[in-house]
């Protein structure tokens, strides 16, 4: 989720024309498989620029600001049972591409246990794009945390960056999230909207910034909304599969 200073502006928009796309309306179209593949999917050649100097230190992005030692506390359901998860925003920076990035730790939780942990890398440009650059992903496996396949880190084995909230969304933006097929980690977004409403247990908000994410080999479909100022309040899987997860408080430390 990166971008270079040849992509001064416009950033989406050239994501998505540089991955050969076109906007459109969401999918709403099932099988038995999952959701059908939305109109705006993206295909096609995708390669993005980095360029070190056009990035800031600080992710003041409006709907996704990271401040260290924010934790973000969600609770929700994933195929029937519960769990929390809990995403640390540390104090710890990485190297990645030449490009200094926050250092984010995402917990999930069930029953007590962590099942999965994973830290992520994000930058934000010059434009106000927060960019992901990478993620090390561990899972449970026969009782212990072990790295997941897709883990990947912008540069290497072929991954590329892709934007996790742009500076200036407007409906119908379309954008990659993350590149690296080796891991199948392929997620895409497009934007719904900014006027969404939603009710959560940390409170309720308005004017919030719609989105839904896909991903070519996972069954599913996914709605994320994000209040500005404050980031995700919420996140519900709206076809191929049942897991939904909600904002319960902020703490700062």
């Amino acid at each position: 989720m990166r971008r270079g200073a040849i992509w001064a502006g416009a950033a989406v928009a050239l994501l998505a024309a540089g991955c050969g796309s076109s906007g459109g309306g969401s999918s709403s179209a099932t099988t038995a498989a999952g959701p059908s593949p939305p109109p705006w999917e993206l295909h096609g050649t995708y390669a993005p620029k980095l360029d070190p100097a056009d990035f800031v230190a600080t992710i003041d992005n409006r709907w996704f600001p990271l401040v260290p030692g924010t934790t973000f506390h969600y609770a929700g359901v994933k195929d029937g049972a519960r769990q929390t998860d809990d995403m640390a925003v540390t104090r710890q920076t990485r190297q990645v591409a030449g490009i200094t990035a926050t250092v984010v730790r995402d917990t999930v939780s069930q029953g007590g246990r962590v099942i999965e942990r994973t830290y992520d890398w994000y930058a934000q440009d010059r434009q106000g794009n927060v960019w992901y650059l990478g993620e090390d992903s561990l899972e449970r496996d026969k009782g212990k945390l072990v790295r997941a396949s897709d883990s990947w880190e912008t540069g290497v084995n072929g991954a590329r960056p892709g934007i996790i909230v742009s500076g200036h969304p407007q409906p119908g933006d379309v954008y990659r999230q993350e590149y690296y097929p080796p891991g199948e980690a392929l997620d895409q977004a497009h934007v719904l909207g900014l006027d969404a409403h939603q009710r959560v247990p940390a409170g309720s908000y308005g004017h919030l910034l719609a989105t839904e994410e896909w991903s070519p080999v996972e069954p599913q479909m996914e709605q994320k909304f994000y209040a500005p100022g404050l980031g995700e309040v919420k996140e519900k899987v709206v076809a191929g599969g049942h897991e939904e997860f909600e904002l319960v408080g902020v703490t700062h430390g």
